[in-house]
Formats: C-alpha cells, structure tokens, sequence
C-alpha cells in the first residue's frame, strides 16, 4: 500500500514522468554501478531463499541490500538539491522547496528513518 495519497502519488507520478534532470549527471555511472550491485545482492538473497538458506542470514543479506539503496538514495538526493534546488529557478523557489520536503518525508519513511 502506498504511503502517498492516491492524488499526490499520481501528481508526483506525472512530475516523474515529464520530467527529466541532469543534476545527478556526474554521479550517474556510480549510481547505475551501485543499483547493478544491488540489482545482484537481491538476485543472491532469492537464491538462498531458494536454497533454504538460514533466516538470520537471509535476513542479514536483506539489511545489506537496504542500506545500499539508502546510500543510492542519498546520493541522488543530495544531488537533487545541489543541482535542482540550489541552481533552481528563483521564480519557483516555494515550490521547489515544497517538493524537496515531500520527496524527503517520502524516502525518510521509506527506509525507516
């Protein structure tokens, strides 16, 4: 279940799909390599799910996963307000800080900040 109300999750929806940045230009190559690592970490947690591996350890591989995609996530994130916030359009500034709280008080719930 979604953690955005329907009518915000379909505006945010529409932002994501009209719009396109740059900001995380420099640090694309490091966050594809890091979701392709952890694309990987989460193909190793299915196997040994498949294998009946040990809970704990399922679970250990699970917590590791979930703290690479915070890094990724916070990594994007400061990228986003160096290059769309900060350099963004004085004209727009309310606004622009509106959506960067939203899209914080999002991922802060999403990884359990």
């Amino acid at each position: 279940m979604s953690a955005i109300p329907n009518e915000e999750a379909s505006i945010e929806l529409g932002h994501a799909m009209d719009r396109h940045s740059d900001s995380y230009a420099a640090d694309k190559l490091k966050i594809l390599n890091r979701l392709k690592r952890i694309e990987g970490q989460v193909r190793g947690i299915a196997r040994m799910v498949e294998d009946d591996k040990y809970c704990i350890d399922v679970l250990t591989q699970i917590s590791a996963s979930t703290s690479s995609l915070r890094a990724v996530g916070l990594l994007i994130l400061e990228d986003h307000i160096r290059g769309c916030v900060v350099n963004g359009d004085p004209e727009n500034q309310e606004e622009t800080l509106e959506e960067l709280n939203r899209a914080i008080e999002r991922f802060v719930r999403s990884v359990g900040g």
